[in-house]
């Protein structure tokens, strides 16, 4: 069951652009999320507490970015919007109470650009707005030499393992979906790719692992892919360190050790380990012809 809340306001503005993501603005239509990933970084923070029962609907989200996006625009401080930053933005209860589109709309009205990251089909959905919002969007000064498109869509994974996706992504669609939509969002003329975040220590981060994502990512047509590590954080019972450490005590007992000695006291793994990584995508990535940014 969703909640139907009233919100103060909905357009984020960040103190610093995202390095990989590159929004100045995010927008989060709901609170929570019933994909319910036990890894999620929100678990940990005020807002991820049982995500999948007391997850929210902003209804009075439209009427607030339209509010916001207007004065923004008159100052022309346009920036790119992320779409989710901390939530899902296309739930099933999307389909019935179509708030994301909603927003698109406002979005394309004041020709901002738009980065949406999903795990779901019903983007393609709203395909017809992101295609006008990808025409007509004013991106910053800045990035208009770099940057062609007003509207990028990504799609996260964590392994290419549906056994092992089924466990941890409960309620989100299948890896091999999320790559099929991909290539349909890519067919359509969208400038798309894939944030592999978070790649999972000794699950889905062994070279041969590395290798066949980035390979078969390039392969459904990828623009660009994210590689990162996965954080653990909080100490309550509905927190993702505590519930990552319970999936591995059931799962995989034997990696309890390995991870408490990557990650120590600390909710990211090991610099070294984090170098590493970023070294064997980077490697990969030159190797399959794709990039590990957008830009």
């Amino acid at each position: 069951m969703v909640n139907k809340i009233q919100v103060k306001s909905i357009l984020n503005k960040h103190k610093k652009r995202d390095d990989w993501f590159l929004d100045d603005y995010s927008v989060n239509p709901y609170s929570g999320c019933s994909f319910n990933c036990i890894y999620c970084y929100i678990r940990g923070s005020k807002y991820g507490e049982n995500m999948a029962k007391t997850f929210s609907a902003k209804v009075n989200a439209p009427e607030l970015l339209e509010k916001q996006l207007s004065r923004r625009a008159k100052k022309e401080e346009y920036g790119i919007i992320a779409l989710s930053s901390s939530t899902e933005p296309y739930m099933p209860i999307e389909e019935k109470l179509k708030l994301t589109r909603r927003l698109l709309m406002i979005i394309l009205k004041y020709k901002f650009p738009v980065e949406v990251a999903t795990k779901s089909k019903l983007v393609l959905r709203d395909l017809d707005i992101l295609r006008e919002i990808d025409k007509n969007a004013i991106l910053p000064t800045d990035l208009e030499p770099k940057l062609k498109h007003g509207a990028i869509i990504s799609f996260s994974i964590s392994t290419l393992d549906e056994k092992l996706a089924k466990i941890l992504e409960r309620g989100a669609p299948k890896p091999i979906e999320r790559l099929e939509t991909m290539k349909k969002c890519k067919e359509e003329g969208f400038f798309t790719g894939v944030c592999f975040i978070p790649v999972l220590p000794f699950l889905s981060d062994s070279e041969e692992q590395l290798d066949e994502t980035i390979r078969t990512v390039k392969e459904y047509g990828a623009d660009f892919i994210f590689v990162g590590g996965l954080t653990l954080f909080g100490k309550g019972p509905a927190d993702c360190k505590t519930l990552y450490y319970k999936f591995l005590e059931k799962y995989y007992p034997d990696l309890v050790s390995k991870y408490k000695s990557l990650y120590r006291i600390f909710f990211a793994p090991s610099k070294e380990y984090q170098k590493e990584l970023e070294e064997k995508s980077k490697r990969l990535c030159g190797k399959y012809g794709i990039k590990n940014r957008i830009v």
